[in-house]
């Protein structure tokens, strides 16, 4: 009874978490894959918290840990199952004793379906289970399949994102000025919608599949962490740096601050707090320098002390991925 008890626990606990991570779209990581994620990723940091190549292979080491993980725990559940009762399994041949290693050798092929081999279940209730048995095995390869290719769909999404802002500026100010056209901002109204477009998909990704933030590019320019952060820093600017008459349409630029709150709400479910100080300020000056009119330093700097909160936020998901804030590089 303890070895069915154990088996049906183990089984169960990885079924759930599988059919939680990949398919309950607003339930982000299950139980067990979050904890192994964030547990993983603070392995990597402490391996190597300034080294991109090493941190670059913290994605799929994930990914991997998390099939074997739920394989593991199906495989090692069947076998406790049927350890629980001394007549669920009968050797094909006489001369071969029903031992662990035999449990565990008829759970591995009986899930992976590689025919018949030394061991067969009596008629009745051991048979169902080792039809279900089956069918486990099949829903771990048909769900990890599809969650593989999901996730490395979204990476190179959130990579494709983040070049697209960096490709405008490596920093917020750069940004603005790429924009002005010598009267106003009206030349950023196609870049905006088409980044926050991005965004609010990415957004959704990251919120079904948490791995996303872990998965660390070699490349600042290829990181969607600083990719997000220049470009909320370059909306503050556009938002409360920038007199009202000459930004950008109000709801373009409402709909890009709304995709980046939606990006900013999915880092409870991977682990990442806010930072415990507020970023440096982007700089009005280098607006100023380019003939771009501004607000006066007070009137910005109030607007600041309202965004602490977000901006801590942004500030966590660029040190949480192991980058400095930017700017990437001073121009």
């Amino acid at each position: 009874m303890p070895y069915l008890l154990l088996g049906a626990v183990l089984i169960v606990a990885a079924i759930v978490d599988l059919l939680w991570t990949t398919l309950w779209v607003d339930g982000g990581a299950g139980p067990l894959s979050a904890r192994l994620t964030t547990w993983t990723w603070r392995g990597f940091r402490q391996l190597g918290s300034d080294r991109s190549r090493v941190l670059s292979l913290a994605g799929p080491t994930i990914v991997a840990l998390t099939l074997v993980m739920w394989v593991g725990l199906i495989w090692i559940g069947w076998t406790f199952l049927f350890a629980g009762s001394e007549n669920a399994l009968i050797p094909a041949r006489n001369d071969v004793p029903v031992t662990w290693a035999g449990r565990f050798y008829f759970v591995g092929y009986t899930m992976f379906t590689m025919g018949n081999g030394d061991f067969y279940p009596p008629a009745g209730i051991w048979q169902i289970a080792a039809s279900f048995t089956t069918a486990s095995g099949m829903l771990f390869v048909t769900m990890g399949i599809s969650y593989v290719f999901s996730v490395l769909g979204a990476v190179s999404q959130k990579r494709s994102f983040a070049s697209s802002v960096t490709g405008l500026g490596e920093r917020s100010e750069t940004i603005v000025k790429t924009g002005w056209n010598g009267e106003d901002l009206t030349g950023l109204h196609l870049p905006l919608d088409s980044l926050a477009s991005q965004l609010e998909l990415l957004a959704k990704q990251h919120k079904a599949y948490p791995i996303l933030h872990y998965y660390h590019s070699q490349q600042a320019t290829d990181a969607s962490a600083l990719g997000v952060a220049i470009f909320d820093e370059a909306l503050t600017l556009i938002r409360f740096g920038v007199p009202e008459e000459d930004r950008p349409d109000a709801a373009v630029v409402k709909n890009a601050r709304s995709a980046n709150q939606s990006y900013l709400e999915t880092l409870h479910k991977a682990f990442i707090r806010p930072a415990d100080d507020v970023p440096p300020s982007p700089d009005l000056d280098r607006l100023r320098e380019a003939g771009i009119p501004t607000v006066s330093d007070r009137e910005f700097e109030d607007a600041l002390d309202e965004l602490d909160e977000r901006r801590r936020k942004l500030l966590g998901i660029v040190t949480a991925d192991s980058w400095d804030w930017p700017p990437l590089e001073d121009e």
